[in-house]
């Protein structure tokens, strides 16, 4: 069986950190029932249309999920809502801090009526109710908590911060969601009882932001912004070859005499008096990244790849996003499969760290409201009662 099978999320969510977060748990074969306004869904449905008219970032986050329209605010939702948890382990939502309390979906209501049930919530700055905080209520999105856990201010270029190129600030968070959670269920297997995980996507970041926070402890200078280049070990990043980039890295005294003598074929170097150790390369790195251009402009990118290999240098191409559709590891491995869409089916990737088909499951990003009426019918309600929501905009 699936690790997850015969568990149920039911989740409150829309963008990235929630919705990755129960994507991971419908891969490990747990039933999540995704909640949506009606008409409307979870905004992240209309971010784009890149996807032959579907949105990359819901087709990401998305698959393996049964999808229930709900005007959770209309008197009969709550009724739908209660019969749901009552037959529920984990509620998952990252709606705005407090508004899930008011819909009486905390966990102190939630766990009087399921004892056993496991709620995370899942906020920019926590939702703590006996410690918010002064940011508890401050709009959070990926990028501004970018910012405010510090990751700006050492990514980027000496002249610029520049963000992530993914929403990293939501993955953390979705990803200690998921986490918790897998906590959680081991936990309650041994006591019997639910409990409430307050996940804060500042907290996720802050904790990502650990080696140049203790870099800093003491008063000292941060890592400057180099670009793509590491911020305090050289030579480490891209150098440019004749068709195209190569990324690097030197992580000892070894490998660097290595790089020297096989790679730029250039063993003098090695001992010359400002590059004798990594303090002295990152001082100097302007005159070297320039002894290195010269060396890899005479050579085509292959050939560079080819000699770092022969010196045993850590060694990457430097690939655009269609370079990662076609990676021939990736294409060995097998890890590319197809998942069903309402347009169609589409290339994802399986899960992470799994290789046999039976420890995991792929079913089909679902259409708004697609599943409404079967789950209603589990709950008792009768095709009338289902066609008189509809008529009254509940689902």
């Amino acid at each position: 069986m699936r690790p997850l099978e015969g568990i149920t999320v039911i989740t409150l969510e829309h963008a990235i950190a929630a919705p990755f977060c129960t994507r991971q748990l419908a891969d490990l074969g747990a039933r999540v029932i995704k909640v949506e306004r009606p008409n409307v869904g979870d905004f992240a449905r209309k971010y784009d249309e890149r996807v032959d008219g579907m949105s990359s970032h819901f087709v990401w986050t998305n698959r393996s999920k049964e999808s229930l329209t709900l005007d959770v605010k209309a008197d009969p939702a709550k009724d739908i809502l209660h019969k749901l948890i009552m037959q529920a382990d984990v509620l998952v939502q990252n709606l705005a801090p407090g508004a899930a309390a008011r819909l009486g979906l905390s966990y102190e209501e939630l766990s009087q009526i399921n004892p056993k049930i496991i709620v995370c919530d899942i906020s920019g700055y926590g939702d703590d109710h006996e410690h918010p905080g002064p940011y508890r209520n401050k709009k959070a999105y990926d990028l501004l908590i970018q910012s405010e856990s510090g990751f700006l201010s050492i990514t980027g270029t000496p002249d610029d911060y520049v963000k992530a190129g993914c929403s990293i600030a939501d993955i953390a968070a979705g990803m200690y969601a998921y986490s918790n959670i897998l906590a959680a269920l081991l936990e309650r297997s041994q006591t019997g009882k639910g409990k409430r995980i307050d996940v804060s996507m500042l907290e996720s970041m802050t904790e990502w932001m650990g080696y140049p926070l203790y870099y800093t402890l003491r008063g000292d200078t941060p890592p400057p912004r180099t670009g793509s280049a590491h911020a305090t070990i050289y030579p480490y990043g891209p150098f440019p070859a004749q068709d195209g980039q190569v990324m690097l890295g030197i992580q000892n005294e070894r490998e660097w005499q290595a790089f020297c003598q096989i790679v730029l074929e250039q063993p003098e170097t090695a001992n010359q008096p400002e590059f004798i150790n990594n303090t002295l390369r990152v001082k100097n790195r302007e005159v070297l990244k320039q002894i290195i251009i010269e060396c890899f402009g005479q050579l085509t990118r292959d050939q560079v790849i080819e000699r770092l290999e022969k010196a045993k240098i850590a060694n990457a191409s430097v690939n655009e996003m269609q370079d990662v559709w076609h990676h021939p590891q990736l294409q060995a491995r097998h890890r590319w499969t197809e998942v069903e869409t309402p347009i169609g089916k589409v290339p994802t990737l399986k899960p992470v760290g799994l290789t046999d088909d039976q420890d995991f499951i792929i079913k089909a990003v679902p259409d708004l409201g697609e599943n409404s009426a079967d789950i209603l019918t589990e709950l008792n309600y009768s095709q009338d009662e289902i066609d008189l929501l509809k008529q009254q905009h509940v689902i």
